[in-house]
């Protein structure tokens, strides 16, 4: 007998309990073709859709695989405990109306995880499950799925959103489903459980998951692993992309940092693809079932319109997907096929001229597949078949997939308007290895998507996300001096200075280390907004003065050499509930809140990513030498912002937030320098 998730993603019995919505889920496991035993359980009903009814759990035929319970919560609990005493395979808890509705509901999610022990629950707050390629339904509502057919494959989506888990069943884009399942409230059962249990399936291919919040970090860690390990790629759709309130901090870098980025930045870093759409989920999900993640990014369009080519180049503008021009020698073959009065180019507009022609087609796109692209895109809009004849569709379809199966090469037919290709015509297509993707936005962003995880797959895994504890209340803030002092320790660049608290100690210091010099009233974290900074003091009078006016701000004062630069970048890290250190690094200077041009990343971070991340911001060209500039010292660069790491990954439980701002880069050779730091440590 099956045991644990299997009894209840795939049952051979099913008691549906309570009214309506029990009621419904026997006439919905009759629609699919469900060949197992159904048992209906109320206690005033003889029979539901045709089937005898027991009064109670005690008049079951024996322990069912899956139960359904569709009473009131109280009601619920009950029937759980009973379940989990005959030895149910799993349940799914319909009601509303518990931790997500007030402290009563609370007591009783407690008292319900309580009760179902080590059985499976999904729930509670739970539409249930759909299983297509079994043939079982424990859902309570129409949907828009089949069932699929002997030795076909699907795609599994898991869904924190019931009512959007039923938009997912009703989408006519030829995307086979082999699973539909929602999660409620997770109180026991939680999303990457589900997935986990659904990667061994051999009939899922692929994973999407509609996540609204992660039920375990470790959880989605070990999905990231499986899926490359048995090569089903997960797609992600993480619902939460707009600014959230960010908690009072003393960093420029926590209020840099939003929710989104850092989980956006988690997804990547464990290989999982990112959609931020419906539409592109579903497009994903789609090209990964039949292609599989991508070697590259580079791909090739071909269409008989030159408004289409001037589309989805605008369209793969700032992409990672992209349209490579072509040299000399890939043109000439395309040239023979087409003639001297077609322009070749990526995209390619080969000119209505040759359509229906069926060899000239076909020698065009074996033409253009055999380039070797990572993928190929057709685009092609059928005609209205209620009025049109669309024959001669079929053959730019025929000839296309042909060369694609020549050439063992990845491509799709890009529809650019949805209603203009049927769901009949695009699960043909796939049933012969064509793929149909819509939207030219949409499809673009697929295959980026599938990309992405390709070259995720490439590289080796990162290591799991760092486990703290929440820092404690109790907070001490490091002066200038301090922090500086900290990092250094851990090979921090840092201009000649130190800390003085007289005008005479001021002076001294400024004459051993030259004019000019930076003066600073130390214990202000933002000094710039107090106008505790003084720039540029070329000499003792102005160094006095200055001092005379910043000892009215603190009783310490720091000295050091004004240092040039050739552009200015923060570095921070914050401590995450969830996804342990995060790193951040941006545009810096006086604008960095305003400019807000970062990347994160979760650490630990390797050279590579952060090489990455600067070569990411906007600020980029002038690192790298902008109108006739020097280029920066980026390798420097890198090797400041790995010793900042470094200082957090020594002090990571007592660490609750740093920042350096500006680190100053130099021209090439020159290297960098902090020249303000902030540290926020626990109190102990």
């Amino acid at each position: 007998m099956k045991t644990g998730l299997e009894r209840l993603l795939r049952p051979r019995s099913i008691a549906a309990i309570g009214g309506l919505p029990a009621a419904r889920v026997i006439e919905q496991n009759l629609k699919i073709g469900y060949d197992g035993e159904l048992w209906p359980v109320h206690p005033e009903k003889k029979e539901v859709h045709g089937l005898r009814a027991c009064a109670s759990l005690d008049d079951l035929p024996g322990p069912p695989d899956a139960a359904y319970i569709a009473v009131n919560r109280e009601r619920t609990i009950e029937q759980v405990a009973k379940l989990r005493e005959l030895g149910c395979g799993g349940a799914i808890c319909y009601a509303s109306g518990w931790r997500e509705a007030d402290a009563t509901g609370r007591d009783l999610e407690a008292a319900l995880i309580d009760a179902a022990g080590d059985m499976p629950v999904l729930g509670p707050n739970c539409y249930g499950l759909l299983n297509y390629a079994d043939g079982a339904a424990l859902w309570p509502d129409q949907h828009g799925g089949r069932r699929l057919g002997d030795g076909e494959t699907g795609v599994a989506i898991v869904a924190q959103s019931s009512n959007i888990s039923i938009n997912f069943t009703m989408q006519q884009r030829g995307l086979p489903l082999a699973y539909v399942m929602t999660v409620g409230n997770q109180a026991i059962v939680g999303m990457s459980d589900l997935a986990l249990t659904l990667l061994d399936d051999p009939n899922v291919t692929t994973l999407g998951l509609y996540v609204e919040g992660f039920d375990s970090v470790t959880g989605f860690e070990r999905l990231a692993q499986k899926s490359r390990e048995l090569g089903k790629p997960v797609v992600v759709f993480k619902v939460g992309r707009t600014a959230q309130a960010q908690r009072s901090a003393k960093t420029h870098t926590a209020s840099l940092v939003g929710a989104h980025a850092v989980t956006s930045e988690f997804l990547r870093r464990n290989g999982f693809g990112q959609a931020d759409s419906i539409p592109v989920f579903l497009e994903a999900l789609k090209l990964l079932h039949l292609c599989g993640p991508l070697p590259g990014y580079r791909a090739s369009s071909l269409s008989c319109s030159g408004g289409e080519a001037s589309i989805v180049a605008d369209a793969a503008a700032g992409r990672r997907l992209h349209f490579p021009d072509l040299d000399a020698a890939q043109k000439a073959p395309l040239q023979k096929v087409l003639g001297p009065l077609v322009t070749i180019d990526n995209p390619l507009d080969y000119h209505t001229y040759i359509w229906a022609k069926r060899a000239t087609m076909r020698a065009t796109y074996d033409a253009m597949v055999a380039l070797g692209f990572d993928f190929n895109f057709l685009i092609l809009d059928f005609p209205r078949a209620d009025r049109c004849d669309d024959s001669e569709w079929h053959i730019a379809v025929d000839e296309f997939g042909a060369a694609l199966a020549d050439h063992d090469a990845r491509g799709a037919l890009l529809v650019s308007m949805p209603e203009n290709l049927s769901e009949t015509y695009s699960d043909a297509f796939r049933e012969r290895g064509i793929l149909s993707l819509f939207d030219i936005d949409d499809g673009l962003a697929a295959a980026e998507i599938a990309a992405d995880i390709g070259a995720a797959w490439r590289r080796e895994p990162d290591p799991p996300v760092l486990a703290l504890d929440p820092p404690a209340a109790a907070r001490r803030t490091l002066d200038e001096a301090e922090a500086k002092a900290a990092l250094a320790a851990h090979g921090l660049p840092l201009p000649a200075g130190g800390r003085v608290d007289s005008v005479d100690a001021a002076l001294a210091l400024a004459e051993s280390i030259e004019y000019p010099v930076v003066l600073k009233a130390l214990g202000i974290a933002h000094k710039t907004e107090r106008n505790a900074v003084r720039l540029n003091l070329g000499g003792a009078t102005a160094l006095a003065a200055a001092a005379g006016e910043l000892f009215e701000l603190s009783a310490t004062l720091y000295v050091e050499a004004m240092q040039p630069s050739l552009a200015e970048l923060i570095v921070g890290v914050t401590r995450d509930p969830q996804f342990g250190l995060v790193l951040t690094v941006g545009s810096g200077g006086v604008l960095v809140e305003l400019l807000r041009d970062s990347r994160v990343l979760i650490m630990p971070a390797r050279r590579d990513e952060i090489e990455a991340a600067l070569g990411g911001l906007r600020s980029a060209p002038l690192l790298a030498g902008f109108r006739g500039r020097p280029a920066a010292d980026v390798a420097a660069a890198v090797d400041a912002v790995l010793a900042i790491q470094d200082f957090a990954l020594a002090n990571a439980d007592a660490l609750v937030e740093l920042d350096v701002n500006p680190l100053l880069i130099g021209a090439r050779g020159a290297g960098v320098f902090a020249v303000d730091a902030l540290i926020v440590m626990e109190e102990s």
